[in-house]
């Protein structure tokens, strides 16, 4: 009797060990169904906090607590089975203390099955994420600009426009890559700081805005699908569904109202034929 060999998912080794080879493929994804579509084409899949605006309609991703993360975590990890899954922390789930920072991502750890998680910030997490590295947990971080930040920074704009600004940015990226972090996420930065950035640490960076001098590149699916109306300006549509599904909805809309649609008795009566 022979033994069907199921294909191993990646892991935050396998992505780590990705640095300066082939750029690594980065989307989110929130459903069982559309991460079964990323899933072969992607490396990574990262269950965002976005989807506090995608999903929710919030104005930002303050909102978003570990149950709604932990419940889309599930969803994408019994639609996938290739790439590696990344779960955000969101906000207020790990700055409080290392031990907080802990609980909430072994949580996430043991409730979804993925195999690591995000948080942002650069040398002001450093300590916490070498305790969490330390403690068996795989951290992908995240610098530049920082959404999690909004009420601080103010607006979701550029960071590191001028190079006065480029020290604070790379002492944050070397920081947690020296802590431990497998990979980094490095948002909305001008293409030569990403560049040498990119340079400055062993471990895989992860442009968002940030050029093709990164390691690899993520997205947020919905906006390079086409299905949010206000997309960042860095953010290339590679479709355009938002208009294909409104039409439709209101072709479907237009046949009910007009008695057009096939109701059962018209199915059935076809069947019988």
């Amino acid at each position: 009797m022979s033994i069907q060999k199921q294909a191993r998912r990646l892991t935050a080794p396998d992505i780590f060990a990705r640095k300066g080879g082939e750029p690594i493929v980065m989307l989110t994804s929130y459903h069982a169904h559309t991460a079964s579509l990323v899933d072969q084409h992607c490396d990574v899949i990262l269950v965002g906090d976005s989807l506090g605006m995608v999903m929710h309609g919030f104005e930002s991703t303050i909102p978003v607590t570990v149950e709604m993360m932990i419940l889309q975590g599930h969803a994408v990890m019994r639609g996938s089975s290739h790439s590696l899954v990344v779960i955000d922390m969101p906000f207020g789930s790990y700055e409080g203390s290392k031990e907080q920072a802990f609980a909430s991502a072994a949580r996430i750890l043991k409730e979804t099955g993925c195999g690591a998680v995000k948080l942002e910030g650069g040398k002001r997490m450093a300590e916490t994420i070498a305790f969490l590295v330390e403690r068996g947990v795989p951290v992908m971080a995240h610098v530049g600009l920082t959404p999690q930040s909004i009420n601080v920074i103010g607006s979701f704009k550029a960071q590191g426009r001028e190079e006065a600004d480029w020290q604070r940015i790379e002492q944050d990226t070397i920081a947690v890559a020296e802590a431990g972090a497998f990979s980094v996420v490095i948002e909305a930065v001008a293409e030569p700081l990403a560049r040498k950035l990119t340079a400055s640490v062993a471990i895989p960076t992860i442009g968002i805005g940030a050029s093709v001098a990164c390691d690899g590149q993520v997205l947020v699916l919905e906006d390079m699908l086409g299905l949010t109306p206000r997309v960042p300006k860095f953010v290339k549509r590679y479709g355009d569904l938002g208009p294909g599904i409104e039409k439709a909805v209101a072709d479907y809309a237009a046949e009910v109202r007009s008695r057009a649609f096939p109701g059962p008795e018209h199915v059935y009566a076809m069947k019988a034929k």
